[in-house]
């Protein structure tokens, strides 16, 4: 089962992941939400549409901006909508 981990803790886990350019977009319901801190940061995908940005607290230690949604996704994506992924540094197996 995929799991997402970040200094040393799994912060999102599921068996019902999406996989989009080489990343794995998790249920928001299998994401631990104590973890999470919404951001103001956005970016914009040409075919996927607007993003916004997660930090993720562990153990003291903030990892600013290391996931992300598209909360209303392009027709194209429309099979992330409601999901999250992870970088810079969240290891996903």
């Amino acid at each position: 089962m995929p799991q997402a981990v970040w200094n040393g803790e799994v912060i999102a886990q599921s068996d019902d992941t999406v996989v989009v350019e080489g990343n794995h977009y998790f249920p928001a319901d299998s994401i631990r939400r104590e973890f999470f801190s919404d951001s103001a940061t956005t970016s914009v995908c040409g075919w996927k549409g607007t993003a916004r940005y997660y930090s993720v607290t562990v153990n003291g230690q903030t990892n600013p901006d290391c996931a992300w949604s598209y909360p209303d996704p392009k027709p194209a994506a429309s099979q992330i909508k409601g999901r999250i992924a992870f970088w810079k540094g969240v290891k996903v197996s």
